[in-house]
């Protein structure tokens, strides 16, 4: 099928990324949230992050115009129901997801797609959920989404074959690459990155290290551009935490179980960067270690 309208469930971090690169891609968006004042801090970000890729000659002026014009925003999540290709892009929890699709679904049209940009919970599982499962996946962006250059495809058990080919259309008309993941818990990316997250939080956790020795351990010794702890703040400790509990609870294997020191800051409000505090303190001109 050819998708030429896409919904996007959520103007968070991961939604307004998604908006941005549907929308210079030339699809028109319609981008929901039940916050206005969400709705408003997303146009802006996406009107920046243009604005930052034609100081850089990425792209031209007329193209950012254009994109911005491509995007419209609602809090009426039933309006998404007209699209061709809808993009859940809400918080981690599988019981909000569920009720999304649930209020959706009498609105959508007989084609609609419908994708969750979800890391880690179960396709299968949602996609049982809707009168669709056949036409549902999982659809999932890697943050900063216009930056990264991959996207993970799941296929839940019942996904047909032509939802699966109109997704990878997508990928490849904004220009990234799609890796196919089998619908396991945390798929291919995060069960591998979450581990050594968590590995790193346990290494603090038995006083190995030190914040600033594990990731500058990780940074110089392996190469890494950003150390575990550093990263582990700028995804949110409570989703790093979250996709642990998926992983924990899928596989049933003890190599997964949370440290409990993730835990801690989690139930703290220390979640990294969105909250000013996480393994470092963002609250002044430097991030400073808060071990």
């Amino acid at each position: 099928m050819d998708i030429k309208t896409v919904g996007i469930v959520g103007a968070g971090q991961m939604g307004n990324g998604i908006a941005h690169v549907m929308s210079l891609a030339g699809y028109d968006v319609m981008l929901n949230d039940i916050s206005d004042d969400a709705l408003k801090a997303a146009l802006a970000t996406i009107d920046r992050n243009l604005e930052r890729q034609v100081s850089r000659d990425k792209i031209s002026a007329e193209e950012k115009s254009a994109a911005m014009g491509r995007i419209q925003t609602t809090q009426t999540l039933t309006d998404l129901g007209q699209t061709d290709l809808v993009i859940e892009a809400a918080t981690e929890r599988e019981t909000v997801k569920q009720a999304i699709f649930e209020d959706l679904l009498p609105h959508l049209q007989p084609h609609t797609i419908l994708t969750s940009n979800t890391s880690s919970i179960s396709i299968t599982r949602l996609a049982s959920r809707t009168d669709r499962p056949e036409k549902f996946m999982g659809f999932h962006f890697m943050n900063p989404v216009p930056v990264m250059q991959l996207v993970e495809l799941i296929r839940g058990i019942a996904t047909d074959a032509e939802t699966f080919e109109a997704c990878r259309a997508v990928v490849d008309k904004l220009g990234k690459t799609a890796a196919t993941a089998e619908d396991f818990p945390a798929f291919i990316v995060n069960r591998i990155l979450m581990p050594m997250i968590n590995e790193a939080v346990y290494t603090l956790y038995e006083g190995v290290g030190s914040v600033q020795s594990i990731d500058s351990s990780m940074k110089l010794g392996a190469n890494h551009p950003m150390g575990p702890l550093e990263l582990a703040d700028f995804i949110g400790l409570d989703t790093c935490l979250a996709i642990m509990n998926v992983l924990h609870d899928g596989l049933a294997d003890t190599k997964y179980r949370p440290c409990p020191l993730l835990t801690k800051y989690v139930e703290a409000g220390w979640l990294g960067r969105k909250s000013q505090r996480g393994f470092y303190d963002y609250r002044g001109d430097v991030p400073v270690p808060t071990r």
